[in-house]
């Protein structure tokens, strides 16, 4: 039996009272009744979920092995207890902090009953993010480069004399993970780029590399455009649910680093 399951398990030991055992086996709240110790029917709930997460097979999530699970980690726990190691600084340990992980998980449930996005904080987001995404979308490649000069020696073997082939210098010269790829960045937004290359590439034809080396946080670029599409953005009812989501898990941010900034750490 692992500890996380037993610590689980023991943990979860602390919503309960403690019964006798002849009314416990009468009771629908109890799974079973393991050497007088009750059980309760909650325990079978944590099993199956842990292995759900898990992605258990469907022979382990059985009424009979869930059942035969929960009696496992009893027994164990009740020798575990007879040898004293119930009392082990480190179970101890592992026990506090898993309760402290159950209430912190408890706390986020409660934060998000009380706080539900609504369908039109969700709407208003989606139609901010399709503004910022535009109406095309572009592939381009780049070669990206430490400096200024050696992005203009880069330039001109691309365009003057025996032009070199953009594909060859960009996995020749560029430190970007593209290189590997010829410098091809693949089909992006605008939004998803630094301002500075951004704002060179959309103005940029087919076919056409940049005259002049574009400069960023990341070093100087050499961009060619291969290409670019109208964007066929998806429909709200599509994003609506990762939207909501992510609107979600921003609230529970800001919570935390609010109960972090008005808190003592020493």
């Amino acid at each position: 039996m692992k500890l996380n399951l037993l610590t689980a398990l023991l943990s979860a030991v602390l919503a309960f009272s403690v019964q006798t055992a002849s009314a416990a086996a009468n009771d629908k709240n109890t799974l079973v009744v393991v050497n007088g110790v009750a059980v309760p029917q909650i325990y079978a709930n944590f099993v199956r979920q842990g292995r759900v997460n898990r992605g258990g097979p469907p022979e382990t999530l059985s009424d009979e092995a869930i059942r035969d699970a929960v009696i496992a980690a009893e027994l164990m726990a009740q020798e575990a207890k007879r040898k004293g190691l119930d009392s082990g600084p480190t179970l101890l340990a592992a026990i506090e902090f898993q309760k402290k992980e159950l209430l912190s998980k408890a706390l986020m449930e409660d934060f998000v009953r009380a706080n539900p996005i609504s369908e039109d904080a969700v709407k208003s987001e989606y139609e901010k993010a399709k503004t910022v995404a535009g109406t095309t979308e572009y592939r381009p490649r780049h070669i990206l480069v430490a400096s200024e000069k050696e992005a203009k020696e880069v330039i001109t073997r691309l365009t003057t004399g025996k032009k070199a082939k953009f594909e060859d210098l960009a996995k020749k010269h560029s430190s970007d993970s593209s290189a590997d790829n010829g410098g091809d960045l693949g089909w992006i937004l605008p939004a998803n780029l630094v301002p500075e290359f951004a704002n060179a590439m959309i103005k940029m034809k087919k076919g056409e590399i940049t005259r002049n080396p574009v400069q960023s946080k990341f070093g100087w670029h050499v961009i060619r455009m291969d290409d670019s599409r109208k964007l066929d953005f998806p429909e709200y009812d599509k994003l609506k649910n990762r939207i909501a989501s992510q609107m979600q898990q921003q609230q529970l941010r800001k919570y935390v680093q609010e109960l972090r900034a008005s808190a003592r750490i020493e």
